[in-house]
C-alpha cells in the first residue's frame, strides 16, 4: 500500500506541526508497514490549541445561533457520508478493522452530525414558577471550551459522539485522539472547517498520552473534559482535571454478560454472541466478552459457539474478514499473556478462527478464541482482555446469573435471552449496567440511546439527548419586576 503523506494538527484552522519538531510512526497494524507520521505535541500545541478555542467561543462561533449550529453540522453530516468510501479505508488501514466494520463507523459518526445538527436548536431551558412579581428562567448554556480524550478503537465514532454534542451545545473544542489512530479525526475535522464551522472551533492535536494528552486533561483553560478509555487512564484524567474543577465525562471498559436461558431462541442468539465479541476484534469497551448460559443447555450452547468460531476468518480489513489485526503488537502480547495465564488455571481452549493465507507475518494477529472451564473468579473472568476472547460460564438459576453478571467490577452493558417476559423485565432491573437489551444487544446501542456506565465503568452519558445536556451547563437568572 503507497505511503501516506505526512499528517499535521488541526489548530485554529491551520496544518501545523508540533511546537518541538518530533513526530511519531504511523503503523499499519495488517502488516507493521509504516503509513505515515504524525506530530508528537506537547503543551505548548495544547495551549494554542486551547487558546484558539477559548477565542473562536467568545468570538464567531460563540455569536453563532442553534438554528446555523445545525446547519453547519448536517453540511458536516454530508460531507462525511459524500467521502464516505475513502474515511473508510483511512480507518481500515489506521486500525486494521475490516472494511466492512470500517463503513459502519464512519456511516455512523455521519449519524452522529446528523442527529445532533436536529438537536442543537431544540435544548430547552425551564420558568420556575418562584414569587409573586418576579419570573426566573433556567438557562441550558455551553460550559465554553471542552476537551475530547478519545481512543483507537473507535476514532471516528467516538469523535463524532463527543464532537457531535459539544459542538450542537455552543462549546469550540480541543481533541486529543490516541496516537494510534489520528487519521479519519484529522480529516473529519478538516471537513468541519470546509462545512463552515469557524476556524479556532475543533482543534485537533496528536501526540501521546502522557504528553499531550496529561496536558489537556490538565489544562486550566478548559471548561469540561469528556474520557474514553481504561479505567486506570480515566482515574488519572479525573485527578488532573479535578487541580482546576473541571467535571469529566468517563467511559470506560466493560466486561458485559450475556445470559442466554435454557428457553432463549438459539438461533437468534448464536450469531449476535459470536459478533458481540468479534466485532472490531473485541476491541470493545462493550464487547460481550462473558456468555452466561444456563447448565441445562451449557454444552449444546458451547458446541454451537465452537461450529462459529471455527469458521471465522482473521485477517487483513480490505480482504473483507471477519475479524482484523489487533491494534499493536504490545495489546496483542497483553492478550495472549491473559490466555496463557487463564489456560494455566485451568480454562479449555474450544475452539478458535482460522488465519488467513493472505495475513502478512508481521501482523498483530489474534484469531477469535473460545474458553470454557473459566473459573468466573478469574482474571479471564473479571478484567477487560480487550480482544476477540470469549468465555463461557454456566449457571444455575436466575440468582446465580444475577451474581455472574454482576461479579465483576464492571457495569457497562448486558444482554438476557429468554422468552420469558417476566424473568426478561427481573432480570434488566437487577443488573449493574447502564444498557441492558432483552433478547439482542447493541454493544454500545443506537445513537438515540443514551450510553454511559455504572460502577468501574464510569459516570455520566454520552449519545442522545443526554450526551447533548452533558455539555452544557445550568443557569438561573431571577427577574424582578414587580
Amino acid at each position: 500500500m503507497p505511503l501516506l503523506p505526512a499528517r499535521l494538527n488541526l489548530i485554529d484552522g491551520r496544518d501545523l506541526p508540533a511546537a518541538s519538531g518530533l513526530t511519531l510512526p504511523v503503523i499499519d497494524p495488517a502488516d507493521a508497514s509504516a503509513l505515515t507520521t504524525l506530530p508528537r505535541s506537547d503543551a505548548r500545541d495544547i495551549d494554542a490549541a486551547v487558546a484558539a478555542a477559548r477565542s473562536a467561543f467568545a468570538g464567531a462561533w460563540g455569536r453563532t445561533t442553534a438554528t446555523e449550529r445545525g446547519r453547519v453540522l448536517m453540511r458536516l453530516s454530508a460531507a462525511i457520508t459524500a467521502q464516505a468510501e475513502a474515511l473508510s479505508e483511512l480507518e481500515c488501514r489506521d486500525t486494521g478493522k475490516p472494511i466492512a466494520q470500517a463503513r459502519a463507523d464512519i456511516a455512523a459518526c455521519a449519524r452522529y452530525f446528523e442527529f445532533y445538527a436536529g438537536a442543537a436548536d431544540k435544548l430547552h431551558g425551564e420558568t420556575v414558577p418562584y414569587a409573586a412579581g418576579s419570573t426566573v428562567l433556567v438557562l441550558r448554556v455551553p460550559f465554553g471550551v471542552t476537551g475530547h480524550i478519545i481512543p483507537w478503537n473507535y476514532p471516528a465514532q467516538i469523535f463524532g459522539r463527543s464532537v457531535g454534542g459539544a459542538l450542537a451545545a455552543g462549546n469550540a473544542c480541543v481533541v486529543k485522539p490516541a496516537e494510534d489512530a489520528c487519521l479519519t479525526p484529522l480529516r473529519i475535522a478538516r471537513l468541519a472547517l470546509d462545512a463552515g464551522l469557524p476556524a479556532g472551533a475543533l482543534n485537533v492535536v496528536c501526540g501521546l498520552g502522557a504528553e499531550a494528552g496529561a496536558a489537556l486533561a490538565g489544562h486550566p483553560g478548559i471548561a469540561h473534559l469528556s474520557f474514553t478509555g481504561s479505567p486506570a487512564t480515566g482515574t488519572a484524567v479525573t485527578q488532573a482535571a479535578a487541580v482546576h474543577h473541571v467535571p469529566v465525562t468517563l467511559e470506560l471498559g466493560g466486561k458485559s454478560p450475556q445470559i442466554v436461558f435454557a428457553d432463549a431462541d438459539l438461533d437468534a442468539a448464536l450469531p449476535v454472541l459470536v459478533n458481540a465479541i468479534v466485532q472490531n476484534a473485541g476491541q470493545t469497551c462493550a464487547a460481550g466478552s462473558r456468555v452466561l448460559v444456563e447448565r441445562s443447555v451449557h454444552d449444546r450452547v458451547l458446541a454451537l459457539l465452537a461450529e462459529r468460531f471455527s469458521a471465522l476468518r482473521t485477517g487483513p480489513g480490505l480482504a473483507g474478514a471477519d475479524c482484523g489485526p489487533l491494534i499493536n503488537a504490545r495489546q496483542r502480547d497483553r492478550v495472549a499473556a491473559m490466555v496463557e495465564r487463564a489456560v494455566g488455571d485451568g480454562a479449555r481452549v474450544v475452539a478458535q478462527s482460522r488465519l488467513l493465507p493472505e495475513a502478512a507475518a508481521t501482523g498483530c494477529w489474534f484469531p477469535p478464541l473460545l474458553l470454557a472451564d473459566v473459573d468466573p473468579a478469574a482474571p479471564i473472568a473479571q478484567e477487560e482482555v480487550f480482544g476477540p476472547v470469549l468465555c463461557v460460564l454456566p449457571f444455575d438459576d436466575e440468582a446465580h446469573a444475577v451474581a455472574l453478571a454482576n461479579g465483576t467490577p464492571y457495569g457497562l452493558t448486558a444482554a438476557v435471552w429468554t422468552r420469558d417476559g417476566s424473568r426478561a423485565l427481573r432480570l434488566a432491573h437487577a443488573i449493574e449496567a447502564g444498557q441492558v437489551f432483552i433478547n439482542n444487544y447493541g454493544a454500545g446501542g443506537g445513537i438515540e440511546l443514551p450510553f454511559g456506565g455504572m460502577k468501574h465503568s464510569g459516570h455520566g452519558r454520552e449519545k442522545a439527548f443526554e450526551g447533548l445536556r452533558s455539555f452544557t451547563t445550568l443557569k438561573t437568572v431571577a427577574i424582578a419586576h414587580g
